[in-house]
């Protein structure tokens, strides 16, 4: 029905439709497929409807072109984000990045119906080979188009989903590796902490380091939290948000911002170390000789515990970033002196934060036998992610429980 709305010529305007004073136009607002809304104008309202008219046929012959199976693979992992209305935008924006960075420009362009199962093979390992991704981020992918391929089979598009198994195939022929972290070992750790702590540059990095190391934050949590997220008497953290950098809707230029736990396993409360106390008290002296504390401002939060020398929070990537130049600097003065003194040089691997988070997990499961304690602390969803760890933990565990067993035989055989 038409609006009682009407324009400087008495004629009604319909719904979307508006007249703009401010430069004498006409435009027509809408919900696309995507759910996304856009605006189309006009000098006149016969050109805006003639535009209307071709939008709906537009999106009609979307519909069909899917229906007949001559959809791409692109157009259906679109219609296959539209579907999923309850994705927090950081997760919305990472899952669009990484399909947009490493499916569309090529493989996304294929037809649908045309995909069998050794195109997607082939494609995996040209990802691998090629690309030089690791199996850690095909499966990030595949966790993409698994479901988009799931989405056309359950219209009927599609008889079979032709990506079923692919990502089990390329490990097994890569022998069976998952790409699964490895934690730090003891000595590594001391090792890396023990360099941070005595140098003239990056010592300012130990406090940060030794909250991840000693807490087991993912790094989003740890650079989130704010004075008021401590209790430095009762020696707890209290983990209720976290920080994630991602671009905004529309906009290729990333930012913080604050997100919500997934689940309410991410909300909990962490006991605090006396060691990551001292850490907590020697970021703020620093902070207070050399300009101040944390002013900086995220989505209405304030009182961010970290800051970088530019006085923001810091990101993800740049302590990424920041552990690959000590690993490489520790490398090197490492190498040296272990020459000289004539021995074996421990050397770092290439580890990120989120190693830093494994490395603690572990070295809880090696004194903890609780597994729903260890998932507590940590904020797993599942149990089943805490066994991982816990298994990752038993050769250490392993010696200790044939020493007690050997005591405790005493001899019987």
């Amino acid at each position: 029905m038409a609006s009682l709305r009407k324009d400087p010529l008495n004629r009604c305007l319909y719904k979307g439709e508006n007249y703009r004073k401010c430069d004498n136009r006409y435009s027509y607002g809408y919900t696309d497929p995507l759910g996304r809304r856009k605006v189309i104008y006009a000098n006149d309202l016969q050109e805006l409807r003639r535009r209307e008219d071709t939008l709906k046929r537009d999106q009609l012959d979307g519909i069909d072109i899917y229906a007949a199976g001559r959809a791409t693979i692109n157009e259906t992992f679109d219609r296959y984000m539209s579907t999923k209305v309850d994705l927090k935008e950081s997760t919305r924006s990472n899952y669009t990045y990484t399909f947009d960075h490493f499916v569309r420009d090529d493989f996304g362009k294929k037809r649908l119906i045309d995909v069998r199962y050794s195109d997607v093979l082939q494609f995996y390992f040209f990802l691998l080979k090629e690309r030089e991704l690791s199996l850690n981020t095909v499966g990030t992918i595949h966790g993409l188009l698994h479901p988009t391929f799931e989405l056309a089979v359950r219209d009927d598009i599609i008889r079979k989903n032709p990506s079923d198994k692919v990502i089990m195939e390329v490990s097994k022929r890569l022998g069976g590796g998952t790409g699964r972290r490895k934690a730090l070992t003891v000595e590594e750790s001391h090792a890396f902490m023990d360099f941070i702590s005595a140098h003239p540059i990056y010592y300012h990095w130990w406090p940060l380091f030794t909250v991840l190391l000693g807490t087991g934050l993912r790094v989003g949590e740890a650079v989130g939290l704010r004075w008021q997220d401590i209790d430095l008497e009762e020696n707890e953290i209290e983990i209720n948000h976290s920080l994630v950098y991602y671009p905004e809707a529309g906009n290729r230029t990333s930012r913080l911002h604050v997100s919500t736990p997934k689940t309410e396993a991410g909300t909990r409360v962490v006991p605090m170390l006396e060691v990551v106390k001292e850490a907590f008290i020697l970021e703020k002296e620093m902070q207070l000789e050399d300009g101040g504390l944390n002013k900086t401002k995220i989505d209405g939060m304030s009182g961010f515990i970290f800051k970088n020398r530019f006085g923001g929070v810091p990101n993800p990537q740049s302590i990424n970033d920041a552990i690959d130049r000590i690993c490489a600097e520790y490398n090197r003065f490492e190498t040296l002196a272990a020459a000289k003194e004539g021995r074996n040089p421990l050397l770092l691997p290439h580890f990120s934060c989120h190693h830093l988070r494994h490395t603690f997990a572990s070295r809880l499961c090696e004194v903890e036998d609780n597994p729903k304690v260890i998932q507590s602390v940590m904020g797993h969803k599942s149990v089943v992610t805490t066994y991982d760890i816990y298994a990752d933990a038993s050769p250490r565990r392993n010696k200790e429980s044939f020493t007690k067993l050997a005591t405790k035989l005493n001899g019987v055989f």
